[in-house]
């Protein structure tokens, strides 16, 4: 990895990701000694502009940063980091310095939406509807769903697969809500298994 430090005064920003969600959690700087620090260490050191000095991020609260994938970027002039936090990351106490809001991406979007409907018992709402009939229906459509997807699996017509997929993840997300699961909860099984 060549990344040019001389750019700016030996510097270079460094963008820190929840190696997890993607959640882009901080920005920080480092120079040489600090990128080679956290290369050899697997925990995020910053040059603190402040202080003028390394500083290893959780060296006073605990909230360290551990490494997971370092890139660079196609000028050598800004790194990424994922890396997975040991607890809130930015100092005023928010889990990302960009806010609070956990963004994962469009079907976490969809999941909280589905879960909103359910919970505010939304009259007129698909999704409550189907919720209200129960387990089994939910399970049943779900069933439903997945054997459309095989069906349409064995054609060759792109539009009606995809449409089939994203009625089978609709459905699920209903079904995960019911059963007081989330697709976090499905993440960390998969994760778990990767491992």
């Amino acid at each position: 990895m060549n990344i040019d430090f001389n750019k700016d005064n030996g510097l270079v920003p460094v963008i820190i990701q929840d190696d997890r969600t993607l959640q882009v959690l901080m920005l920080g700087y480092m120079n040489q000694e600090a990128f080679e620090k956290t290369k050899q260490e697997k925990v995020v050191t910053f040059y603190s502009r402040s202080k003028n000095r390394l500083w290893t991020k959780g060296e006073e609260s605990g909230n360290f940063l551990t490494v997971k994938s370092i890139d660079i970027d196609c000028d050598q002039d800004t790194i990424l980091i994922k890396a997975t936090p040991t607890n809130v990351v930015c100092h005023t106490g928010s889990f990302s310095c960009f806010g609070e809001k956990d963004s994962k991406g469009f079907l976490y979007e969809l999941e909280e939406k589905v879960s909103q409907r359910i919970d505010n018992k939304t009259e007129g709402s698909y999704t409550y509807s189907l919720y209200q009939k129960g387990i089994n229906k939910m399970a049943q459509k779900v069933g439903e769903e997945a054997v459309e997807v095989v069906i349409e699996a064995k054609d060759n017509n792109a539009e009606l697969f995809k449409n089939e997929a994203a009625d089978l993840m609709y459905h699920f997300l209903i079904l995960l809500k019911a059963k007081g699961f989330s697709l976090q909860d499905i993440e960390e099984v998969l994760r778990d298994r990767d491992r």
